[in-house]
C-alpha cells in the first residue's frame, strides 16, 4: 500500500493539532477515516499533539514511520483486453456492458470490480467539488480562476490570454479581482499574498473552486508541485479545502467569482491594456459590487466586511511570505540548472540527476532531498547565468579563471623571457594556445620561477616555445646550463692608399 505523502501527513497532524475530528479531515483531504486514524495513533504515542505550535519535519517524520510498506504490483486480469476495452470506450458503452460483453466474446472470468477500475485508469474520473452554502465571519474565502479573452500586454505589445482571479470571502461575499496573463504557480501565489494585504487579514480556510485551472490541479492534490503553496498556508496560518466541510454531497449556491466578474464587469467593455482593465476592476468592486444588495446575504458586502467579517480574520504575519515556487531541475553536463529561462550553477557532483529549486522573491535555494546544495540570487530577466567557480571540476575551472590576460600578467612576474614565450603563443590562436600556456606556466609550481623563466629564454633562443619543449629543457636540467655564446663581430678594416694622392696629382691637391 502506497504511504501517504509527507506533506499530506503534516496537513493531518496540524489539523488535528487545531482540534478537528477525524471525520471532517478525512472528508477535507479526500483520504479515509481509518487513514487519518492511524495517523492519529502515531502522533498521540509520538506527542506531537502536545505542541500545538510545531510540526515534526521530514526526517523526523521518517524515524515515526519506519520504512514504506511497497504493495506488489499484479497486472489486471483485463489487460489482455486492453485494446477493446479502449474501442469500447470511445463508443461509449457502460463499463458494466463492457464486463458483459467480455465474459459473452471472450469468457472473460473476473470481476465487474476489475473491469471498473480498469476504465477508471484509462480515463480518470475528475473528482466533483461542492461549494460551501453558509460561513462564519472569517472562517472561508473561496477562490475562482479562469479566462477572460484576450487582452493587450504593453510589455509584449501584443494581445494575449487573460485570466481572472477572484476571492471571494464567505460571510461577507466581499471580494479581491486581478487580471493577469499566466496560472504559473509564482502568480497563484502572489495573487494570494495581495488579496490578503487587500482585506488586512487571512481566513481561516481558502477553498479552491474553479479546480479546471491547470494550476489549481497541481497546487491541490500534488503534494509535490503544490509544495510551495502549502508552505503559504504554514505561514499565514489557513487551510486549504478542496472540498466543502460538513456537507460533501451539497452543491452551494455562492455565485461563482469568475462568472459573476465576466458577466457583470467584462460584458460590453474594452480597455486599452491590461492595467487600465485592472484600475477600472478595482473601483468597480468597490463602487459597484460591494454596495450591491447581495442575493443570498440581502446585504451589502462592503457593509457585512467593515462591521463584522475584517475582525475576525487571523492578522497579517510581521514578515511576507516569500518562497514563490519549487521546481523539479535537473543538473546538466554544464554544471548549470534552468530556471524560468535563467541558469544557476550547482557542484558538478549533482551533474545528471534532479534537485529542488525553491524560488523566492530576491534567490534561489537547491535543495538535494531535505539538504541545501547552493543558493544564488534570483535573476531579473531570462538569459541570465549565475555561476560559482567551484561548481566545476578543478581542471575546467582552472581553464575559465585563467584567461589569456590573466596569463599574460602571471608571465609578467616570472619574467621576461616567460612573457615573451606567452605572447609567441598566444598572438595568433589565443584560445587553441590557450591551455599550452596555462600548463606551461604551471610549471612554475614544480621547477619555481627561476628555473622556468630560464628554461624559456633557452627555448626562445632556439626558436622552439612549445610546451613539450620547454618540459624536455627542464627534465634535462638544461636551463642550468648558459646560454651558447653569440659570434663576436668581425673587426671592421679600415683601407688606406699605399701612395700619397700628390704623388699622382702633384700639386694640384
Amino acid at each position: 500500500m502506497k504511504r501517504t505523502h509527507m506533506n499530506h501527513i503534516q496537513d493531518i497532524i496540524r489539523r488535528l493539532q487545531l482540534g478537528e475530528s477525524e471525520r471532517r479531515i478525512a472528508l477535507d483531504m479526500h483520504i479515509s477515516r481509518k487513514t487519518v486514524r492511524k495517523y492519529h495513533e502515531i502522533a498521540k504515542e509520538k506527542k506531537c499533539l502536545e505542541n500545538a505550535g510545531g510540526l515534526p519535519g521530514d526526517r523526523e517524520l521518517l524515524e515515526m514511520l519506519g520504512p514504506g510498506v511497497q504493495a506488489p504490483k499484479q497486472a489486471s486480469t483485463v489487460e489482455p483486453y486492453r485494446a477493446t476495452i479502449q474501442e469500447w470506450v470511445k463508443q461509449g458503452i457502460e463499463m458494466t456492458a463492457i464486463w458483459l460483453r467480455l465474459q459473452e466474446n471472450y469468457g472473460y472470468k473476473g470481476g465487474y470490480s476489475s473491469v471498473r477500475r480498469f476504465v477508471h485508469r484509462l480515463e480518470p474520473i475528475e473528482p466533483e467539488v461542492f461549494i460551501r452554502v453558509h460561513s462564519e465571519p472569517g472562517e472561508d474565502m473561496q477562490v475562482d480562476f479562469g479566462t477572460v479573452g484576450q487582452l493587450y500586454d504593453p510589455v509584449t505589445k501584443r494581445l494575449r490570454t487573460a485570466y481572472v482571479f477572484v476571492a471571494t470571502l464567505g460571510y461577507s461575499r466581499h471580494q479581491y479581482a486581478e487580471l493577469v496573463f499566466d496560472q504559473k504557480i509564482a502568480t497563484w501565489i502572489a495573487l494570494h499574498k495581495r488579496t490578503f494585504e487587500y482585506f488586512g487579514g487571512v481566513p481561516q480556510r481558502v477553498i479552491p473552486d474553479n479546480l479546471k485551472a491547470a494550476v489549481l490541479h497541481a497546487l491541490v492534490h500534488d503534494p509535490i508541485l503544490g509544495d510551495a503553496y502549502r508552505r503559504m498556508a504554514l505561514h499565514y496560518g489557513f487551510l486549504i479545502s478542496p472540498t466543502i466541510p460538513h456537507t460533501p454531497r451539497h452543491k452551494g449556491k455562492v455565485e461563482s467569482g469568475v462568472h459573476y466578474v465576466k458577466r457583470n464587469f467584462f460584458a460590453g467593455q474594452e480597455f486599452v491594456d491590461i492595467h487600465i482593465a485592472n484600475v477600472h476592476l478595482r473601483d468597480w468592486i468597490l463602487n459597484t459590487a460591494g454596495v450591491r444588495k447581495h442575493g443570498t446575504t440581502s446585504e451589502a458586502p462592503l457593509h457585512l466586511f467593515h462591521g463584522t467579517e475584517k475582525a475576525c480574520l487571523q492578522l497579517l504575519p510581521v514578515q511576507p511570505f516569500q518562497l514563490m515556487d519549487i521546481h523539479t531541475v535537473k543538473v546538466h553536463p554544464d554544471c548549470h540548472v534552468v530556471i524560468s529561462g535563467s541558469f544557476y550553477s550547482v557542484p558538478f557532483g549533482y551533474v545528471g540527476q534532479e534537485l529542488a529549486a525553491h524560488v523566492s522573491e530576491n534567490f534561489v535555494e537547491i535543495y538535494h532531498g531535505l539538504d541545501l546544495v547552493t543558493t544564488h540570487p534570483r535573476s531579473t530577466r531570462a538569459g541570465q547565468w549565475h555561476t560559482r567557480m567551484e561548481d566545476y571540476p578543478p581542471a575546467k575551472a582552472a581553464y575559465l579563471i585563467h584567461t589569456p590576460e590573466y596569463c599574460k600578467k602571471l608571465a609578467t612576474k616570472i619574467g621576461p623571457s616567460t612573457l615573451n614565450v606567452v605572447d609567441q603563443l598566444l598572438a595568433d590562436r589565443p584560445l587553441d594556445r590557450l591551455r599550452s600556456v596555462q600548463a606551461i606556466l604551471r610549471l612554475q609550481e614544480s621547477v619555481g620561477p627561476k628555473r622556468l623563466e630560464a628554461a624559456c629564454a633557452r627555448a626562445a633562443h632556439f626558436g622552439d616555445v612549445r610546451y613539450r619543449q620547454i618540459k624536455l629543457i627542464l627534465n634535462a636540467a638544461l636551463d642550468c646550463e648558459p646560454l651558447p655564446e653569440a659570434q663576436p663581430a668581425k673587426p671592421v678594416i679600415s683601407h688606406t692608399f699605399a701612395r700619397k694622392g700628390a704623388d699622382f696629382f702633384g700639386s694640384q691637391l
